[in-house]
């Protein structure tokens, strides 16, 4: 089940502020545990919490730059002390997508490896502190 969530009745809280597409994981069609490649929507990218707190979200990502962590100024708030206050940033241009390392003090994990800086497509997970993201491409 996909819904636009435009966040008009929690204004107080920095994930609900933005206009995000999100799921209900208990909706999917496909087994349980099974990397997400395609989400709907026009899009180039997403970024599906596939565990870890607020399991279920996606964030799409526009083009251009989007950062991840936990500060109140951040594009993907993550709210847990294994996520550096900015953690890293994600890029949207016509090469692609990439995840960039903020000098964090956990890291960032693409694929199981730390990574400084990584070139992303769909089905790579991401690991930020307790969250697992799986790249998901769109229709764009």
């Amino acid at each position: 089940m996909l819904a636009m969530f435009d966040g008009s009745d929690a204004p107080g809280n920095p994930v609900d502020n933005d206009k995000t597409v999100f799921y209900d994981p208990k909706e999917r069609s496909d087994e349980v545990g099974t990397r997400v490649g395609r989400v709907e929507g026009a899009f180039r990218y997403a970024l599906v919490v596939e565990r870890g707190p607020r399991a279920g979200l996606t964030y799409v990502l526009g083009e251009g730059e989007t950062l991840a962590g936990r500060s109140d100024d951040v594009d993907i708030f993550l709210g847990d002390v294994t996520v550096s206050r900015h953690h890293a940033r994600f890029s949207v241009d016509d090469a692609g997508l990439t995840v960039e390392d903020l000098r964090s003090t956990n890291g960032t994990y693409v694929n199981a490896e730390r990574q400084d800086t990584a070139r992303l497509q769909a089905g790579d997970e991401v690991i930020i502190g307790k969250f697992h993201l799986v790249v998901a491409g769109g229709h764009a």
